[in-house]
């Protein structure tokens, strides 16, 4: 997945969500309307969750140094991770808590009444704006994956973390346009407040998803099944190398994949031939898998007995 897709859907989130914000404020203040704060508030949070993403992928591009040899490439997965705490607490338990609240002052929108409707009908077009350039930036690296799958396997984080804000945005924007329409309609906060809770519980379950999906990143994932593939055909298909005896893929940061591989070479070769060997696999990897910047192979004869204890102990590559 490439940064360039991700941060222009970050950059467009990030101003639809700004303007929507201030919009959101402003009709609180005239009306009062709990859905109204909460929905504000989660603009605020989304559009701090977007300026972490781009902070977290300028600082992932630093270069390598002693204390950090592989980079700081995972960056990009810690920031991503503080994402889905800000939405939980900044804006899940914000609205669960003001939905509480207006449960014990169920008044309704006595001033401005158009304003909160006006306002959310304008930020759902903003938001459809938002979430249209997320799907755009995201089916030119999906491929044939279903949603589900693009979100639970890619690598780089921020177009599916912005395809769940946004997605969270317009349903949020739903909620408080019922709860809103129903108070204009009844007079009864009650359906105001109701609205806030459905904002809510949403951000939260939105948040959980993004924690544990980043979380799975930040342990440490290998290639999917298909890369893995292209890595062994890759190692195979040159002269030299008879087997691969074990492999090992962990990607160090959404661009960059580390594959550690022992191969077997044929005993009869020269130290000279089997570098030469090696030289060529690395070149093939690379060549079927852009990400495969960092490889280490290992040459070594193959014994039977040795392989299959070794590859008792060696984990299958993770997958999102």
């Amino acid at each position: 997945m490439s940064a360039g897709g991700g941060t222009k859907a970050i950059v467009a989130a990030l101003g639809a969500n700004l303007g929507i914000a201030v919009t959101k404020f402003i009709a609180w203040a005239l009306t009062g309307s709990s859905s109204m704060l909460a929905e504000a508030i989660h603009s605020v949070a989304d559009s701090g969750n977007q300026a972490l993403l781009l902070l977290g992928g300028k600082r992932s591009t630093r270069e390598a140094t002693p204390q950090h040899p592989f980079g700081y490439g995972r960056e990009r997965y810690v920031y991503a991770f503080i994402v889905s705490i800000v939405l939980f607490s900044v804006g899940g338990l914000f609205a669960l808590y003001e939905a509480w609240h207006k449960l014990d002052h169920r008044g309704g929108i006595d001033s401005f009444q158009w304003v909160p409707v006006t306002v959310l009908v304008i930020a759902i077009g903003l938001e459809t704006f938002s979430f249209r350039t997320a799907i755009h930036e995201s089916n030119l690296v999906r491929g044939k994956a279903t949603w589900v799958s693009f979100v639970r396997r890619a690598k780089a984080p921020e177009l599916p973390v912005v395809l769940l804000e946004d997605a969270g945005a317009l349903l949020g924007l739903v909620f408080a346009l019922f709860g809103v329409v129903l108070t204009l309609i009844t007079g009864d906060g009650l359906w105001d407040a109701i609205g806030t809770a459905a904002i809510g519980f949403l951000l939260v379950t939105i948040a959980i998803v993004l924690a544990i999906e980043t979380k799975s990143l930040l342990l440490g994932e290998g290639a999917n099944p298909e890369d893995v593939t292209k890595i062994e055909q890759a190692v195979l298909a040159g002269a030299g190398i008879e087997r691969i005896i074990h492999m090992k893929t962990l990607y160090l940061g959404p661009d960059e994949l580390l594959v550690a591989a022992k191969i077997a070479v044929p005993p009869t070769e020269s130290a000279a031939e089997v570098a030469q060997h090696i030289n060529e696999c690395e070149a093939r990897i690379r060549a079927a898998l852009e990400v495969a910047q960092v490889i280490y192979l290992e040459p070594d004869i193959y014994q039977p007995g040795a392989a299959a204890s070794s590859s008792e102990t060696a984990a299958e590559p993770a997958t999102a």
